[in-house]
């Protein structure tokens, strides 16, 4: 097992890795729209904190040296569904190779954010 941690991502905000890689999988922790540099939530609506969660991921992933086409399944969590449109405009941009993925509306995130997603990699 090997743990993953990059300084381009925020620094996890509870007792949790950014990743965990084991038998060839990287299993990404949930990533929120925090500025890796100054760890506040970046200003703008839904699709600019989509971008910048996703941004997290995609440099999570290469940190654990692949990237973000190698996602088999993606979690994505609202607060709002009615989010659902934006963001998946701004996700697509980023799994164009259209991994699983589940989607859910909940009641709240850390630091009051309105998106986080997480994945899973496959390195073989």
């Amino acid at each position: 097992m090997i743990v993953i941690h990059t300084e381009k991502a925020p620094k996890a905000i509870g007792p949790y890795s950014q990743a965990i890689e084991a038998g060839g999988v990287v299993y990404c922790s949930g990533q929120i729209p925090l500025d890796p540099a100054t760890m506040q939530v970046v200003e703008g609506d839904v699709s600019a904190q989509a971008r910048r969660a996703l941004e997290n991921l995609k440099a999570v992933a290469e940190a654990a040296g692949t990237t973000l086409d190698s996602a088999v399944r993606c979690g994505l969590f609202l607060v709002s569904m009615d989010d659902f449109a934006a963001v998946n405009a701004v996700y697509e941009q980023y799994f164009p190779g259209k991994p699983a993925r589940t989607t859910v509306e909940v009641g709240r995130l850390p630091r009051g954010v309105r998106v986080e997603v997480d994945c899973i990699l496959f390195k073989g």
